[in-house]
């Protein structure tokens, strides 16, 4: 009964802190909370942290014809003998951690893709990624023709080179906004910059990808759209795309969840990583075996003191990293979710594709207690990388198909846009 008792307190907690796996934000429809994976909190970052992005306003419009960057040309020459890893959502938080970590192992020259160019640039510098490593590039995933604009750029600049690797890490939060806020496209924002602006960049990508040798795709999922776990099965609200009724009516405003109900943010986080789940099973599906392209997905673990939670009250930023450390086991710093990340497309033992990676337990259970009074085995800091298992709902083979489809109509995905690269049955 000693040894169950604290596993019953973890879990009753965690029921008790519905928000812990989708932090806090705003309540105007025009605010948009920054995922935690996009705060950096690496004791190595001289980035000050009252300067770190915490909150980002975006606008009722995200992208004006004006925004578009000029392209830039001759990257191959910069580029040389290095892997091209492309990262959205790089310029904070998992991301930069991320392209730092690729980035100075010389052997990846890192573009990355971000909302905020200039910020993207100090933040490089700041980080110490080496001068040369890397080109940071306009892309809005809250608006289609961004994303569209973006790959147009980033084929001028590299050439006939093809890219080796993509991660797509960006992602917003809005689990406690009372009505939606939507993209340019008329998207809800955590459906449409988590996974349909990412839906199309990937689809978008599959040819020239195709071209490298050993390519690898990751799009980073999450432990709250997989019910098979503490996050995503015991802390309310479930991940549920239903029938996918909102999206077969178009998913575009005033539609505002994928099951066509009411809005609901925590859920609508994630219903989207879900979708992302689900695309990289698509991807691998449909285009691995005649691409040899590695598709995946991988949680990095919970990383419970990151800035973003500064709207929480103050007991609430104390007590939660020490729950997730000393309860559950499932607390990871930031810079070793960045190196976690960094490994899927990096580490010769990840060349598998349609796994979802994971660490030290992947958060299906509470952690084990352990003599260094941290407990293991929830997907927590530490641990070798393993296949991790995802839920029936993220492995609903005919729904992950329809929501392909219906994504597909839903971004605009011409027969010129989709992957000539043939199909498998």
């Amino acid at each position: 009964m000693v040894r169950f008792t604290p596993c019953v307190l973890a879990a009753a907690a965690m029921l008790t802190t519905a928000e812990a796996f989708a932090p806090a934000a705003t309540t105007q429809r025009s605010l948009t909370s920054v995922s935690s994976r996009n705060i950096v909190t690496s004791s190595n970052s001289p980035t000050i942290l009252s300067d770190m992005l915490t909150q980002t306003e975006l606008p009722a419009k995200l992208y004006f014809p004006k925004d578009k960057e000029a392209a830039k040309y001759l990257g191959g020459v910069k580029i040389g003998s290095r892997k091209l890893t492309v990262i959205t959502g790089a310029s904070s938080g998992l991301g930069l951690n991320c392209a730092a970590c690729l980035a100075k192992t010389g052997r990846h020259f890192v573009v990355m893709a971000v909302r905020d160019v200039e910020k993207g640039k100090r933040v490089a510098k700041e980080f110490g990624m080496p001068e040369g490593s890397y080109v940071v590039m306009k892309l809005e995933l809250g608006s289609l023709q961004s994303v569209r604009d973006f790959v147009s750029n980033l084929k001028a600049f590299k050439s006939i080179r093809p890219v080796d690797n993509l991660i797509c890490n960006a992602a917003v939060y809005k689990p406690t906004d009372p009505e939606p806020a939507w993209t340019d496209d008329g998207f809800e924002q955590s459906m449409g910059i988590n996974h349909f602006g990412h839906f199309l960049l990937t689809n978008l990508m599959v040819d020239d990808m195709a071209k490298a040798k050993g390519a690898r795709m990751c799009v980073v999922g999450s432990i709250t759209g997989n019910t098979n776990t503490v996050g995503g099965g015991l802390v309310y609200p479930q991940a549920d795309l239903g029938k996918l009724q909102g999206f077969e009516n178009g998913a575009r405003e005033p539609i505002s969840m994928a099951d066509g109900k009411p809005f609901f943010g925590a859920k609508a986080y994630k219903d989207s990583k879900v979708c992302n789940m689900m695309t990289v099973s698509e991807l691998h599906r449909r285009y691995h075996d005649s691409t040899g392209i590695a598709f995946s997905s991988m949680y990095p673990g919970c990383i419970a003191d990151t800035p973003l939670f500064r709207e929480k009250r103050p007991w609430f930023r104390k007590a939660f990293p020490w729950f997730m450390k000393y309860v559950t086991g499932g607390y990871v710093g930031m810079e070793e979710a960045g190196e976690r990340l960094a490994q899927v497309v990096d580490d010769p033992e990840c060349t598998k594709s349609d796994v979802y990676w994971s660490w030290n337990g992947g958060a299906q259970q509470v952690g084990r207690w352990s003599p260094d009074g941290k407990p293991k085995g929830a997907g927590g800091s530490g641990g070798e990388i393993f296949e991790n298992a995802q839920s029936d709902a993220v492995r609903d083979r005919e729904t992950a198909s329809k929501m392909w489809e219906l994504s597909a109509k839903a971004v605009g995905l011409t027969d010129k846009d989709k992957p000539k690269a043939a199909e498998s049955s």
